[in-house]
């Protein structure tokens, strides 16, 4: 801290030379290149084509009931068969006005989606651009861009890969072959694949003919409704690093073609220019096409906000903590308890300082008054930041010349609709049947009915989730309208007063972290992206309700499974709480730092866990370790700041990711940072030893696992993603940590979230990175993807209920998802047989079935889980206690493991035998219908 104060107080120029400083420090850490993604995509390819676990079985077990962020929506001429896009959890189709979904665009180079298009003149051909446009937190890079001509059931790469993130893609009205692409390009690193594209022959061939610089891309293009020659695209220049986010700057600004995005002007007529312009949105009025609005985040300073107050008082403004700043020793002596007790409560100091304990201090000199005066002196609550500024914000302005000109036209204050958060938005709709009419998208979605000038909210019927991100409204009827949000879908017929919410198979919640109880069934308990915190039944299907116990962005969740009644966790930056899902009743738990030290800096992903030896003991972690011995009512500070603490930026940073103990060693902690720092205490916190060395330096700690099989063995991934560098950082140690070896080979380049050591099998790890599940059986020298019903989709956390012997999944993109290890583990002790069945699913007698069974449509099945060495034909039969064989046939079968199913209908009570056989090889498998 002392070297920003110092910094901060040269001016101007010295704020730009720690800027700068900053940015060559980050690029140290060189990104990915395009020939390495592409590499990456072609390796993960090919090993999807031959794991062994292409078809082992994964259930999804939601939760649908708040879904996650949709980013676009793109609508046939049907009006019943539409297109969304989930944020990290890829492409969904309905065909049936919402009533049911399938995702369409697994298993391709990303699941993380930028923008789609339908071609306005064929149905079948649609564009979909992979890569998050909002520059948010987890927002994942993309793998370029995918076309379609038979209505998505196939897809085609068509180019671009190094865009990374694709800001919009558009097709000209008539001719399909014509396509207009905005790329924003990385978002970490500065990069030269941005601007805008053009296609004239269907993608075969690309031209780039908008180019601003390579921190600057393209983030909106809009075609005029009745001349395609027109068109408009908003760049938008931003550059985010793990510490810093600067969304604005002179790159941002809209651009006018008449020539068909040939060549491009700047639209500066009444529209802001310079660099505090941030991000923009814009929509042409179909019904007045000479009119267009737009949306303008303004970064500029606002004169007229209220600064948030950031000293808190005693009550009654008699005492503040600045009047300690000249007061004596014994001038605090002498106030009166009560007087100073209640400074410390409103100030949130530590619980264990009450006034009779800082006056002890004092006259021992263990504190001094200007200690206490500088309490909180550094303090920013990063969640209220969030929320509060003194930008102006959100903008609408108005153009009636087909964006030659603007002019603002909000009168409302539109300050509260992205809040600091702008690149989060910046969608703007106008109703097809009325030019005045206009939607913007926000934390709240707006309408005005006055050309701008005015707005309401139009989001508080129908239990709708805020963050708006999507809209579509029918072009023949401006009452029916599509809505996209962090919440999922929601559809109204009556222009937005009130919505229907369609999320009964939309998985796509975006998981930080998953956890179990030990209940019967148990329960998954998980935080989520803008979501809050749930937990619903193990056994159950994704459309059972998950139960809420937090809101806000959903983070760590830690069970005290000695009743699994209580549970801790909470909401983005270390705000948690103690709650007893029986009574309802929570404590918040979030400790306050000691006096004389730095105040906490907390992840925006706090890292909070419960002693595996003894439940009362509870950590959590700032740039320091705390420790509670009494579930979290009091606390002692453990550690010293374990971070590098060198960079401050706008976004919390150098504070703790992950902390973790030994579940063999009482004591033995591990502590890992966002600055690349792993520390190890094998004495309950008295002594700290740093790590690191042996490590990729200055990444992010993403995970660590001490092992519960071997004293001193313990595994690390680490992630260079927030430098846009996807390298698979994953270490072992067997020596706590004195020396690490990589455990990567034959991993993609792929992000490394997370790695889980296997309760029973020793070698046996499983490893989640930003596109899907790796098992290795070996200790990490070889890995097999384990994919198939699981998608590439980025997997955050994992953890295993070790008493069902379920690994369970938190995918951000695609919900929970659930693995039965029981087979593997049967396959693995019978010495990997060549041929076995693992598994048949239990039929039960029905009496009645054989009466309806011809006119059932979805029949009832036994599904069969079995493993073959080898890829090709298996029989198989089905034989009665008579020895009579009731159904036989032919399964085609890939080598490892296979599923098939057969339609039982009403077989009888009865013992049955499963025939398996491959030439010489066969297994058989006995069950019972009762």
């Amino acid at each position: 801290m002392k070297n920003i104060i110092t910094l901060s107080k040269i001016g101007g120029f010295g704020m730009l030379f720690l800027f700068l400083f900053q940015t060559l420090e980050a690029q140290q850490i060189k990104a990915t290149s395009s020939k390495e993604m592409q590499e990456a995509v072609k390796r993960h390819q090919e090993m999807f084509e031959v794991t062994p676990y292409r078809d082992y079985p994964a259930r999804n077990i939601g939760p649908t009931n708040m879904s996650g962020r949709v980013v676009d929506i793109e609508v046939s001429s049907d009006f019943k068969t539409y297109y969304i896009a989930a944020a990290s959890g890829g492409v969904w189709k309905t065909t049936d006005n919402g009533q049911s979904f399938n995702p369409i665009f697994d298993h391709l180079g990303a699941l993380g989606i930028g923008d789609m298009a339908i071609a306005p003149s064929d149905d079948n051909i649609i564009w979909v651009g992979t890569g998050e446009n909002n520059s948010s937190r987890s927002t994942y890079a993309g793998a370029g861009v995918y076309k379609s001509t038979d209505a998505g059931s196939s897809w085609e790469y068509i180019g671009l890969p190094f865009s990374q993130h694709i800001g919009q893609i558009q097709i000209h009205p008539t001719n399909p072959d014509i396509v207009w692409v905005g790329s924003m390009g990385a978002l970490y690193s500065s990069n030269e694949e941005r601007g805008l594209y053009r296609t004239t022959d269907g993608g075969k061939t690309w031209k780039r003919t908008l180019y601003i610089d390579d921190n600057t891309g393209v983030i909106d293009i809009k075609v005029h409704p009745s001349n395609p020659d027109i068109l408009l695209a908003a760049t938008w220049e931003r550059f985010r690093q793990a510490h810093d986010f600067i969304g604005n700057g002179k790159g941002s600004s809209i651009w006018r073609s008449e020539d068909g995005g040939e060549t491009w002007s700047k639209s500066i007529g009444g529209f802001p220019q310079g660099e505090f312009v941030g991000r923009i949105g814009f929509d042409f009025s179909q019904s007045q096409p000479g009119i267009v609005y737009a949306l303008l985040d303004n970064q500029a300073h606002d004169d007229t906000a209220t600064p948030r107050q950031t000293e808190r008082t005693s009550g009654n403004n008699e005492l503040s903590l600045s009047n300690f700043q000249n007061m004596s020793v014994q001038d605090v002596i002498k106030l009166e308890d009560e007087k100073l007790e209640r400074v410390l409560r409103s100030n949130r100091f530590a619980s264990k300082y009450d006034a009779k304990t800082v006056k002890r201090l004092l006259q021992r000199g263990q504190i001094t008054p200007v200690q206490i005066a500088n309490y909180n002196g550094k303090e920013t609550d990063a969640n209220a930041a969030l929320f509060s500024s003194s930008i102006k914000g959100a903008e609408v302005y108005r153009s009636e010349d087909a964006g030659k000109n603007w002019k603002k036209v909000n009168e409302s204050d539109l300050s509260r609709v992205y809040n600091t958060y702008g690149y989060y938005f910046g969608e703007i709709r106008v109703s097809s049947g009325d030019e005045n009419e206009v939607f913007i998208l926000g934390v709240p979605l707006l309408v005005s009915r006055d050309g701008g000038k005015t707005f309401a909210r139009t989001d508080t019927v129908g239990n709708v989730h805020s963050d708006h991100q999507a809209l579509w409204i029918n072009p023949n009827d401006s009452k029916h309208m599509v809505l996209g949000n962090d919440g999922g879908l929601y559809l109204s017929y009556g222009g937005g007063e009130r919505w229907d919410h369609l999320n009964t198979e939309l998985t796509i919640s975006q998981f930080y972290s998953i956890m179990v109880d030990e209940k019967t069934p148990y329960n998954v308990y998980g935080g989520m992206q803008d979501n809050g915190v749930w937990y619903g039944k193990s056994t159950g299907k994704p459309s059972d309700v998950w139960t809420s116990l937090m809101g806000g962005d959903g983070m760590v969740v830690a069970v005290d499974t000695r009743t699994n009644e209580i549970v801790y966790t909470g909401f983005q930056f270390g705000n948690y709480f103690r709650i007893n899902t029986e009574t309802g009743e929570r404590k918040r738990v979030t400790p306050s730092h000691d006096i004389g030290n730095d105040p906490n800096r907390w992840n925006w992903r706090t890292p909070a866990i419960l002693s595996k030896h003894n439940q009362d003991i509870f950590y959590m972690g700032s740039q320091y370790v705390y420790r509670s011995l009494d579930r979290g009512d009091t606390w002692q500070t453990i550690s010293p700041d374990l971070t590098k603490n060198k960079k401050s930026g706008n976004v919390p940073f150098a504070s703790l990711t992950v902390i973790e103990e030994s579940p063999l060693e009482f004591g033995v902690l591990y502590a890992g940072s966002d600055d690349g720092n792993i520390w190890i205490t094998r004495d309950h916190g008295k002594n700290w030893v740093d790590i690191s060395k042996g490590l990729p330096q200055d990444r992010w700690i993403s995970s660590i696992t001490p092992s519960q099989h071997l004293e001193g063995l313990v595994y690390a991934t680490l992630t260079g993603y927030r430098y846009d560098e996807f390298t698979p950082f994953v270490y072992k140690s067997t020596d706590y940590g004195k020396t690490w070896v990589s455990i990567a080979q034959g991993l993609p380049k792929e992000a490394a979230n997370v790695i889980k050591e296997d309760h029973h099998h020793e070698n046996i790890l499983y490893v989640g990175t930003d596109h899907g599940l790796y098992l290795s059986l070996d200790g990490g020298k070889n890995y097999d993807l384990f994919q198939g019903n699981i998608p590439n989709v980025a997997i955050y956390d994992l953890a295993i209920q070790k008493k069902e012997n379920d690994l369970v999944i938190g995918t951000h993109g695609r919900s929970a998802y659930i693995v039965d290890l029981n087979p593997l583990y049967q396959w693995l002790e019978s010495g990997e047989q060549e041929m076995m069945v693992l598994m048949a699913s239990e039929i039960r007698y029905n009496p009645r079935m054989a009466i309806w069974m011809d006119g059932i449509v979805n029949k009832p099945k036994q599904n069969i889980l079995f493993y073959s060495q080898e890829a090709g034909d298996v029989a198989i039969t089905i034989i009665d206690a008579k020895d009579e064989k009731i159904h036989n046939w032919i399964h085609a079968a890939q080598k490892g493991f296979n599923q098939a199913s057969w339609e039982y209908g009403n077989i009888g009570r009865g013992k049955f035998k499963l025939l398996l056989q491959k030439g010489s090889k066969s297994s058989e498998f006995n069950f019972e219908v009762k």
